[in-house]
Formats: structure tokens, sequence, C-alpha cells
């Protein structure tokens, strides 16, 4: 069997919107392994950019669970007052502003005006129907998005960690995919890809139902000078910790958050076991 590739920076990249669940310590536990075994440094990058649902309790969990499941990390913040100071994705803002203008700068962006209702009435299956594509609405009027357009024709090879290499076009779930919200904000595939890049990460453990994402922002990276390096990082994409329904676990779902489990008594050595089913 030959040995296990090397690789500089792997990332915990928890969003602080409710206490983590069982789902998040997987992937954590995960990540962490795959450093050990591949001598890649893991950065701690907490994804706070939505503010109205980032609450200071829900980033003091990220830090306790970690610590609790001793899950370690070699980059990043080691407490609130230090994530808030530095490490806060606000203090970002100006490379993903750089990165929404140089978009705009190619013309590949258009402005959508439209309502996730409106959205959701006119789509099939869930994807963006395209109503505002050829408008030609300014990007400067006001509540009105950014998105990128995807129509232009564009093979997307993935490098995997555990299985070859996928090549194949973007999925229509993330069809003109949107990089600048209507209340002005940068929109996750946007940030995610920068701080990926800004942080030199090359190694990307995350879920299953992050797949298309991860192939919006290699689309993305192809349009952003310096993004080939994301699109050489290597990918892998884990089975989801699911409920006994079979449904991917949410924050809201308390009976499985750590916090919930550690007041239960569990120790770190159960909560582990009770991943053992996932592969």
């Amino acid at each position: 069997m030959p040995p296990p590739p090397n690789f500089i920076r792997t990332r915990i990249a928890p969003t602080p919107s409710g206490y983590l669940h069982l789902g998040n310590a997987y992937s954590f536990r995960l990540t962490a392994d795959l450093a050990r075994r591949t001598g890649a440094r893991i950065l701690l990058r907490i994804d706070d950019l939505d503010q109205d649902r980032a609450e200071e309790r829900y980033i003091q969990d990220i830090f306790d669970t970690l610590q609790f499941l001793d899950i370690p990390w070699d980059e990043g913040p080691r407490g609130t007052a230090e994530f808030g100071q530095t490490w806060s994705q606000l203090r970002r803002m100006a490379l993903y502003r750089q990165a929404l203008e140089e978009l705009r700068r190619q013309d590949v962006l258009f402005a959508c005006a439209c309502s996730r209702s409106q959205i959701a009435r006119e789509s099939v299956g869930g994807e963006y129907p395209g109503t505002c594509r050829d408008k030609g609405l300014s990007l400067d009027l006001p509540d009105v998005s950014w998105r990128v357009r995807t129509d232009m024709q564009k093979g997307l090879t993935m490098q995997q960690l555990h299985a070859p290499a996928f090549s194949g076009p973007l999925d229509n779930s993330v069809k003109d995919f949107v990089v600048k919200k209507k209340d002005g904000s940068p929109a996750y595939q946007l940030t995610s890809l920068v701080d990926d890049l800004h942080f030199g990460v090359d190694l990307i453990v995350r879920g299953q139902d992050l797949w298309s994402s991860t192939l919006a922002q290699l689309y993305l990276a192809e349009l952003l000078p310096g993004g080939r390096a994301f699109a050489n990082a290597v990918f892998h994409h884990h089975t989801l910790f699911t409920d006994a329904g079979g449904s991917k676990l949410s924050k809201s779902a308390g009976a499985a958050s750590i916090q919930f489990l550690r007041r239960e008594g569990k120790t770190p050595a159960e909560i582990f076991g009770m991943m053992g089913q996932i592969r």
C-alpha cells in the first residue's frame, strides 16, 4: 500500500449558528485523523459572517466542544476574545470585496431582484430558473443580489483523497449561484473559497451535502487570480451522520448536540462510540 500523501494545511470550519452536534464532531475528528496521517496542520476557521445568526454562546461552544473531545488545532483563535479581535471573517472583508470587484471587472456577474419565494415558485427541482439573467439590471441597484453566470461551459475537475479525480459539469442545484447577497454581504461560496486561498488550505474535508458547493467553488476559482491553488487542493466528502429517520442532523437537534450529551454525563469515549456507524 502506498504511503498517504502529504499536505500543508487542512481546516475545521464550523458556523456558529447553533450548538455543535454529533455530525460536526464526527467531521472534526475525521479531519484531525487525516491531518495526523498526512502531516497537515489544522486551522480553526469559524465562519461568522452571518452576524444575524452568529452568537457568542455558539462561538464559545465551538471551543468548549473541541477541548472536551480533545480535537486539536494548530492555527487559529484560542478563545472568543482572540477570535473577535483577529480571526473573525469580518476582519477579512477587504479580501471578499476585492474578489467581488474582480468578478465584476470580468463581466461574469448579473444582478438578481428575485425573492426566495419567487424562485421557489418558478424553479424546477430547486434550481435557479434564470429569471434575471438577461434583464440587464444594474449591479448598483439596491436590494439585488449578485449572481455568477454559469452558462459558460466549463468542465470541472476535483481531486479526491480516496477516489479517482472527478471530472464533470456544475450541478444544476448551484446554477447561477449567489456571490453577494441582497444585504450587501458576500455569500458563502465566495467567502469559503477566498478563505481557503488566503490560508493556503490544500486538504478540504467536508460532508457529502457540500459536494455541489465544492463544484461551485471550483468554478469560481477559475475566475479569480490565484484560484489554481484551490483547483489543486484535494477533497474528501464524508458520509453524513443522520438521525434515526435518516435525516441529516441540524443544529436545532438538541438531543444530538455535544452540549446536551455532556450534560447527560457522556464521556468523550462514549460520544465517539455513538459515531461508530459512520464510515
